[in-house]
Formats: C-alpha cells, sequence, structure tokens
C-alpha cells in the first residue's frame, strides 16, 4: 500500500523506446482527443502532462532520453521511479544493441534488467515488462512547481476569455512574467538542448516587460502579511535574479533591482515583514552644514515612470493598472450585414478553440452566429463571430467554414467590424426541404482540421474548462489574508488576481 505522501504510478517501455510514466489521471484525457483539457510542459528529454480538469497531482511523462531526464525525474517523481526509469532505458540499450532495432523486445513482451532496479549483470535478473506493475512515487521539490509551470502555460494559450460569458481576459504580460519567475525557479527541469520551448526565462521577462512598472507599484502598495504581498515579493524577486543571472537590463529592470536594494536597506518588504536596522545618530551642533546649491551643480534626471513614490503604501487599484481596455464592447455583436432577402435560416456555429490561436474570437459557446437568405434566385450566408478584446483589426483574417447538408466545405472570409468579425458569400443550397447548415471558424494556416467525432465532447470539455476558469477566478477574489507554505503551488496567479478585481469594476 502506497503511503500518505506517494502515489501509484507505472513506469512501462514502449515499442518506440520511449519510457512512460503514467498515473491514470490522465487516461480520460487521452481518450477524448483534445489539446485544451491537459497542461502540457517539454522539459529535458521528455514532455510531462497534466489533466487540467482532473485532479492535481503527478503528471504523465513519456521520456525519449532518459539521460537527460535523470537531472529531474528525482525531484518530481522520487528516487524509486527515477531508478525505475533508469532500468527501463537500460533494458531499450540492451535490446538496440541485440537487434539494432530501439524499443524492440522479446517475445515475451519484457527485458531483463538487475534486481536493484539499474542494469546489474552481476545481480539476480528481474523481469522488466512493457506494461509495468506500478511502483510508488514520492512527489519531489519539484513536483508542484513545474504543474504550477505547465498550468500557466495552459492559461496563456487555453483561457476562455469571454465578454459574453463573463470570463475576463488575463493580462498575457503579467502572465508572462509569473511564467519568467516559476521557469526560473524549476531551472532543473531544463538544460541547454534547444527542444525545450517552455524553458527560457530571460526571454519570457523580455517578451513581458512592458507589465514590470506596473507589477513594481502593486509589490510596493500590497497589504503587509497578505497572500497576494508573499506572491508578488516571491514573483519579483525571482524576476530579479533571473535577469541578473543573464545580464538583462533595461529601465524597468534597473528600477526594480533598486526597489529591492532600497527596501533591503531600511528594512521594509512588500510582504510586510521587517528587519531590526540600527536608528541613525542623532544630529550633532558640531557637523558641518551642508553646502548651499550652486549653479554649476549637475541637473537632476527628470522623474521616471518607473521611480518610486512617495508613500510607500499608497494603495492602488490593481483592475485599474491592469486593465484591458475597449469602448463599447460587444456592441456590435449579433447585428447582421444589411443584405436584403428572405431569411431562410439562422442558427449558431461552433467555436472550436482549437482552429485559431488566442486572442482571436471571444470563448463563448453562442459566439458564431449566421443566417442564410434567399437574394432573387441565388442564396446567401452571413456569419458573424464576436471578436476577442485583443483580436487584431488587420493583418491575419479568419475564415468560416459552411457545409451544406453534409456537402463540402465553402470558405467565407471574414474581416473584423468593430467587436464582431462578419462576412458573407454566396452558397448553394438546395430548395427541397429545410437546410442543415453547419458552420464554424478558423485561421488558415493554423487550422489542424475539425475533428467531427470529438465536437461532443470538445464541447463538454468547454463548459468544463469555463466552469473551472470561474472557480479560479472566484478564489483569486476572494484571497485569504494569509496562506500556509504548502498552499503556495495552489494559489491563483498574480494574472487571475488582476482579472478578478477587474471583473468587479466593470460591468461583466
Amino acid at each position: 500500500m502506497p503511503g500518505p505522501e506517494t502515489e501509484r504510478v507505472r513506469v512501462a517501455l514502449a515499442e518506440d523506446g520511449t519510457v512512460r510514466v503514467t498515473t491514470g489521471r490522465a487516461d480520460a484525457v487521452r481518450a477524448t482527443g483534445l489539446a485544451f483539457d491537459r497542461a502540457v510542459l517539454g522539459v529535458a528529454g521528455a514532455v510531462l502532462t497534466w489533466p487540467v480538469l482532473g485532479p492535481p497531482g503527478l503528471p504523465d511523462a513519456e521520456i525519449h532520453d532518459v539521460g537527460r531526464a535523470q537531472q529531474w525525474l528525482w525531484a518530481v517523481y522520487g528516487e524509486t521511479v527515477a531508478g525505475a526509469v533508469d532500468a527501463a532505458g537500460m533494458v531499450d540499450e540492451a535490446r538496440a544493441e541485440a537487434t539494432d532495432e530501439p524499443g524492440t523486445v522479446d517475445g515475451a513482451g519484457a527485458g531483463t534488467v538487475g534486481a536493484t532496479g539499474a542494469s546489474d549483470p552481476v545481480a539476480a535478473p528481474v523481469t522488466v515488462p512493457v506494461t509495468a506493475p506500478a511502483v510508488d512515487a514520492r512527489a519531489g521539490a519539484l513536483a508542484g512547481s513545474a504543474a504550477r509551470l505547465a498550468l500557466g502555460h495552459w492559461a496563456a494559450r487555453w483561457w476562455p476569455a469571454s465578454y459574453l460569458d463573463g470570463i475576463p481576459a488575463l493580462e498575457p504580460n503579467l502572465l508572462g512574467l509569473e511564467l519568467a519567475a516559476l521557469t526560473h525557479t524549476c531551472q532543473q527541469l531544463f538544460d541547454d538542448v534547444e527542444d525545450q520551448p517552455d524553458a527560457d526565462a530571460a526571454e519570457l521577462i523580455d517578451d513581458h516587460r512592458a507589465a514590470l512598472g506596473p507589477l513594481l507599484r502593486w509589490w510596493r502598495a500590497a497589504p503587509p502579511g497578505t497572500t497576494t504581498a508573499r506572491r508578488l515579493d516571491v514573483v519579483v524577486r525571482l524576476i530579479d535574479d533571473a535577469a541578473d543571472g543573464v545580464g538583462l537590463d533595461g529601465e524597468e529592470l534597473r528600477a526594480l533591482r533598486a526597489a529591492l536594494e532600497r527596501h533591503g536597506v531600511t528594512g521594509e518588504t512588500a510582504a510586510g515583514s521587517t528587519v531590526p536596522v540600527e536608528p541613525p545618530d542623532p544630529p550633532s551642533p558640531f557637523d558641518e552644514p551642508p553646502d548651499p546649491p550652486s549653479p554649476f551643480d549637475e541637473p537632476t534626471d527628470p522623474p521616471s515612470p518607473f521611480d518610486e513614490p512617495a508613500g510607500l503604501s499608497a494603495p492602488v487599484d490593481v483592475g485599474e493598472l491592469f486593465a484591458r481596455r475597449h469602448h463599447d464592447y460587444a456592441l456590435a455583436a449579433g447585428e447582421p450585414l444589411v443584405a436584403g432577402g428572405r431569411v431562410i435560416a439562422r442558427g449558431a456555429g461552433t467555436n472550436d478553440w482549437r482552429r485559431y490561436p488566442p486572442g482571436f474570437v471571444d470563448a463563448a459557446e453562442n459566439a458564431v452566429t449566421w443566417t442564410a437568405s434567399a437574394v432573387g434566385a441565388g442564396r446567401r450566408i452571413e456569419v458573424d463571430v464576436v471578436a476577442d478584446v485583443a483580436a487584431p483589426v488587420g493583418g491575419a483574417r479568419l475564415a468560416a467554414e459552411v457545409h451544406v447538408n453534409g456537402g463540402p466545405p465553402h470558405r467565407v472570409p471574414l474581416a473584423r467590424r468593430d467587436d464582431v468579425w462578419t462576412g458573407r458569400a454566396d452558397v448553394h443550397i438546395p430548395e427541397a426541404g429545410p437546410p442543415r447548415i453547419e458552420v464554424g471558424i478558423l485561421l488558415p494556416g493554423f487550422d489542424p482540421e475539425p475533428s467531427p467525432t470529438l465536437e461532443p465532447s470538445s464541447r463538454t470539455a468547454r463548459d468544463a474548462v469555463r466552469a473551472l476558469a470561474r472557480r479560479r477566478l472566484a478564489r483569486a477574489e476572494a484571497q485569504p489574508p494569509a496562506r500556509r507554505e504548502s498552499d503556495e503551488d495552489h494559489e491563483p496567479f498574480l494574472a487571475e488576481i488582476a482579472a478578478s478585481a477587474t471583473t468587479a469594476e466593470e460591468d461583466y
């Protein structure tokens, strides 16, 4: 029986030579074939996967380079799993040498390794089958931070921001800075091989430095001793350390470093703790008076937006700091083009998040609508799609994919008009009987192709993701005044806290 702090996992050698660590929680995720219900993290020699909608725990791993993965396996799964993975890797190497075919196993579907869990020609042999027995995994020091980093990358790609559903967007630069801090914490997961897109903390800081000024103001003003203040303090110090380690510079980073040094000298921190500091000596009547100002003195530098304001604890409006501006958003949503004609049918289309990049379309299920009309002897379809707040006005253009009565797809180019992507095209609609029209949206060149058989489970999963986002925002809004250290990996992201503050101020 596993202990209270352990979890049963399986370590198996696949026929293609990869070693797989499976927990069982991700079985349902694999069955859906979707991308937005899992958090994925590319690490040294492997890919880690967590089910977003499932209970928290250890990830599944697909390990393609056991040697590289050994630097972090024990820090995520514990030594027992690290040993079992090493043993499976040794079996693959032995079979590859014997057959010149990586991943091949004998007729029994098994390899033989030493009983100690590593390749050992002296020790009594044991069998490591392709379908391995369960072993005990003990979450290591990086397990929680790795899961949080993966979830943050998931949120950057799949967060269901929707004006129609009342789910605010996460400020991308603020989220990016927290991901930089988490990446720096998880350095052990990565190495220097350029096959890990999530490994560069310095690049994240550079890409999202626009949020450093607001983040610094929030850090200075956070109420002492609160959960948010502690998290802010951790993030800004990790950002400073990561930037300093690679020589990253800039006005924002210099301001952050100066503020940290100033707090270190005065003994005050944004988290509200204090360090005893010796009081200064009282003035003496024998002190030399200061020199009067001279007309030849160098002029002082002009004020910077990153300068520390008077009154360190002056409150700030977090919602205002990170609000994403919009003007009468979605007022144009649902206004059809004036095309004339007799309406034949109208309905809602499919909003498949997998078919376009983040930030293009409102994530609501009813964001896509269409109207089919008879115009003279012809037939015309008009498509309206509610745009995301951050959707591009020019450049990349979406398209609607229209199927009539199960026929081949017809592409309708969409252009941005106010807060709607909209377009119209002539289509062939048979006159006999009411038409069966299906409409989806995509970005040409990005689209991974639709999967009609997955759509029912896809819609259910999208609803579950929206419910998850609402729960996380509610938790962010109800932040406790203090937290236990063990809760740190389960705290809301700073971007979620800022979004919940924005929601409270706006008419969602």
